[in-house]
């Protein structure tokens, strides 16, 4: 019996739709839809692309075929993925443009494509997904330094979720929900893709009774025992045609085909919208892996460290992790709201979309913190924030002018100069303790209060 599809996405021409109005009807409702008009000017769209609209390989195996990438055997399951070859793209497109050498269907996925050749400006994030936690945090600090050098994480690996997807007709992506449960975009450089989605409220019924395992392909038989509420999914599907970027909101399953042979680029990506589904799911990974390594808990000297340490490994951050990154977020978010106030001086002023967008940013972050605590998570003693090093920190600092950036061009405000650290110095230590450290959850929530106390009247 076939998958019961209910509905298609919804198409929309992104030239006629402000931020306002995407975060309204798609980030804060967390629902899916393709839009065309963004990708026009992208030189990506010029250079990689022939003039019949298939992929042009031998542009990209001259410029950038000593990368080595990650590539799917489409055709094997190792796990619960696809079997993952490693190679250099120029290998890759020999085997996809010669059809004799074929053994397999391979589709190269999650090239870091972007750091590896930041002076090749193949695309502009659209503006619509520009306010990006994520990649802007992992643009000036690592997501998660393993103190003990127990493992050393890989540069280029983690050092961003923006990638570059090929692959030849008939390669695919099983079923899945984004890392973190993040957003993400897909933008179609060319070729066609099908997309069908799961609403969240459904995903359940992908999964075992233990909650465990999830349907690796829709489209194969799928064991009734083992997966009981399978058959009562109903499904959303899209055809993506070239050019046309499609929007996936957190939580969202989805499994992906490519109709024929595509290159598509896709950010993962997080904001005060989406923050309690990163949360969610974080603190869930994190019980998981605490009941998984439970037999040893009366042996270990230090167990906390080490279910931290596995669920970085498995997850891509941990609870510190996290809490440093909501930390240095916040700590920017006040930084350009009171070089914003000093700039303008009158409350009207500060009332503007930018300044409200980081008001939102500040009360999400202390809603998820609250969550936090309450949980119980963070408890090692080695995560704080010295709030007069850190503002006296280039890396900080340059957080900051990014975070600034974006906001003033997501508003289409004028981008404001950052105080200077002494002055910041001065104006933040109201707000925090006199050691002027953020040391835990509960410390951030205090120390956003009393921010948002004193920018009352931006809140009214």
């Amino acid at each position: 019996m076939g998958i019961e599809i209910i509905g298609q996405i919804e198409k929309i021409n992104g030239k006629d739709l402000s931020y306002d109005a995407f975060a309204e009807r798609y980030l804060a409702k967390n629902q899916p839809v393709v839009i065309s008009g963004l990708t026009d000017d992208w030189r990506a769209r010029e250079d990689w692309v022939c003039k019949n609209g298939r992929p042009n390989l031998h542009f990209i195996a001259t410029h950038f075929g000593k990368s080595k990438v990650q590539v799917a055997d489409c055709d094997t399951r190792e796990f619960t993925d696809q079997k993952r070859l490693e190679m250099s793209v120029s290998a890759f497109v020999e085997q996809w443009a010669n059809d004799s050498i074929k053994e397999s269907v391979l589709y190269l996925k999650d090239w870091h494509f972007f750091k590896e050749y930041p002076d090749y400006t193949a695309y502009q994030t659209p503006l619509l997904f520009s306010d990006d936690w994520l990649n802007i945090y992992l643009d000036n600090y690592h997501m998660h330094e393993d103190r003990d050098n127990v493992q050393k994480y890989d540069q280029i690996s983690c050092s961003d979720y923006r990638f570059v997807y090929m692959g030849g007709k008939g390669s695919w992506t099983p079923l899945h929900a984004d890392v973190f449960r993040s957003y993400s975009w897909s933008a179609n450089v060319c070729g066609k893709k099908r997309w069908l989605f799961l609403p969240p409220s459904q995903s359940h019924l992908v999964y075992d009774r233990y909650m465990k395992n999830c349907v690796y392909n829709i489209f194969e038989e799928v064991n009734e025992t083992k997966f009981p509420g399978f058959n009562k999914t109903t499904w959303l599907e899209c055809i993506q045609e070239p050019g046309e970027v499609i929007f996936v909101p957190s939580g969202w399953h989805h499994q992906v085909y490519n109709l024929e042979d595509t290159i598509s680029i896709n950010h993962n990506w997080l904001n005060a919208y989406n923050l309690s589904w990163v949360w969610d799911l974080l603190w869930k990974d994190y019980k998981d892996t605490e009941e998984s390594i439970e037999d040893v808990r009366d042996i270990c000297d230090d167990f906390e460290a080490i279910c931290q340490r596995n669920l970085a490994a498995n997850t891509g951050m941990n609870l510190n992790d996290f809490f440093l990154f909501m930390s240095l977020f916040s700590l920017g978010n006040m930084v350009l709201l009171q070089s914003y106030s000093d700039k303008h001086k009158t409350p009207k002023s500060c009332s503007s979309a930018m300044a409200q967008n980081m008001l939102l940013n500040l009360s999400t972050i202390k809603k998820t913190m609250l969550m936090m605590i309450s949980a119980g998570g963070v408890t090692a003693k080695e995560v704080h924030l010295d709030m007069r090093e850190t503002l006296e920190n280039p890396q900080f600092l340059s957080l900051v002018r990014d975070m600034g950036r974006t906001y003033a061009m997501v508003h289409m405000e004028e981008e404001d100069q950052v105080l200077s650290s002494k002055e910041l110095l001065q104006k933040l230590s109201g707000f925090a303790d006199p050691k002027m450290q953020i040391c835990s959850p509960k410390y951030l929530v205090e120390i956003i209060n009393h921010h948002n106390t004193f920018f009352s009247h931006l809140l009214a």
